[in-house]
């Protein structure tokens, strides 16, 4: 039985597409029928209510939160979407106070790491869609995570915020997670008609090599508009940009991975096993 690939989805500036890139990759991998679980760890809880979960949260269904105090084990807060490869971890408002609650629990860097324990050999990809912070909320992905997966906009201080990211990977490495590694740097909101754009792009390409994916995420209004509609870009437009840029980074990421043994189809269990 395979063991999951977890992938935390960090940038500490807001608005460059990390909630859109997790959302949209995770869907992507569940096309490409590999179980994935997208978790999102974000308190605005965006990737929850792009696949309509913030509304089962609402009906008294458990959250993220309430796995990592330990109120309750993380396969109790799964739960299924309209794809039938996904599965969903959702945020929710009473994650807003853990970074404070969290400081005070034992081995508080690692609460997301022994709660995703119970998960790994269920799923071929754990997404975690990180806050736009390096809180502790953060620190937890990072020390639960295989690797990182940085989304970085084309602008001016795009390579200034991507240098204190890498700073903090390289501690957590030394002192949390010393097999954590770099994914790889996903160019977002690209457009190539801006000087600009092509500038950081070069540097970002001279810096980084390989580690940064051939596939770039354009400006599209499609794009924008689905979450608004509770779906993934390829359920809502499949034919738009959007689709076809995520599609094609998706196929380039496993096309850097060996293809283990796949991982079963988990079902969430109890009352959570209804789409969201």
């Amino acid at each position: 039985m395979s063991r999951s690939r977890i992938i935390a989805v960090v940038n500490q500036k807001g608005g460059v597409g990390k909630t859109t890139s997790a959302v949209n990759l995770s869907a992507c991998f569940a096309a490409s029928e590999r179980a994935t679980l997208l978790v999102d760890l974000d308190p605005q809880a965006n990737a929850s209510s792009a696949y309509a979960a913030t509304n089962n949260v609402v009906n008294s269904q458990r959250q993220i939160y309430d796995a990592l105090i330990g109120e309750c084990v993380m396969k109790e807060v799964v739960l299924a979407t309209s794809l039938e490869h996904l599965h969903i971890v959702p945020s929710g408002q009473d994650l807003v106070g853990a970074e404070i609650e969290l400081v005070g629990l034992p081995e508080r860097e690692r609460r997301l790491e022994l709660a995703l324990a119970d998960t790994r050999e269920d799923y071929e990809f754990i997404i975690i869609d990180c806050p736009p912070s390096l809180g502790i909320l953060t620190l937890n992905a990072l020390t639960a995570a295989d690797s990182i997966l940085i989304p970085l906009q084309c602008e001016y201080y795009a390579l200034e915020g991507l240098a204190r990211l890498l700073q903090t990977m390289d501690l957590v490495r030394e002192q949390l997670n010393p097999t954590l590694q770099l994914e790889g740097i996903i160019l977002t909101m690209v457009d190539m008609r801006n000087n600009l754009t092509r500038q950081v792009e070069a540097e970002v390409r001279r810096h980084f090599g390989e580690k940064v994916y051939r596939s770039r995420i354009p400006r599209n209004v499609r794009l924008s508009e689905a979450p608004s509609h509770g779906k993934p870009i390829i359920l809502y437009d499949i034919h738009s940009r959007g689709a076809a840029a995520y599609l094609q980074l998706a196929e380039e990421m496993l096309s850097r991975l060996p293809r283990g043994e796949p991982a079963p189809q988990p079902s969430p269990g109890g009352s959570n096993e209804q789409p969201a």
